[in-house]
């Protein structure tokens, strides 16, 4: 279970992390020009979606603290890790699919983390 959860939180992390630094210098994304259907939720508030770099880095480090919680333990990660799962979720197609993967292996495996 740890080892799942670590190489899609991995996927997540290092994705956001280098997308969101590649918008900032390229102003587009990696990939197609417009960017996945995450963007359609942030265009109809209004946001420029092209001026997110600096969020998808955010949830990119946020996701590496997730696996430094689980590789050390912390007490602290099953919550963490529902909680940015949610907060993730926005993210379509991938980063919702990897969210909800999480969150389903972490209540499957509630009673690792001593719950």
């Amino acid at each position: 279970m740890k080892i799942i959860l670590t190489i899609i939180g991995l996927i997540n992390a290092i994705y956001m992390l280098i997308d969101g630094v590649y918008v900032m210098i390229n102003g587009k994304y990696i990939g197609p020009e417009k960017p996945g259907p995450w963007s359609n939720i942030f265009s109809k508030l209004n946001i420029d979606v092209f001026k997110l770099g600096p969020m998808f880095i955010f949830f990119g480090l946020l996701w590496f603290l997730f696996i430094y919680a689980l590789q050390t333990s912390q007490n602290w990660t099953y919550w963490y890790g529902v909680v940015l799962s949610i907060a993730t979720l926005w993210y379509l197609p991938v980063g919702t699919l990897i969210s909800v993967g999480v969150i389903v292996l972490l209540i499957i495996y509630k009673n690792k983390f001593g719950l």
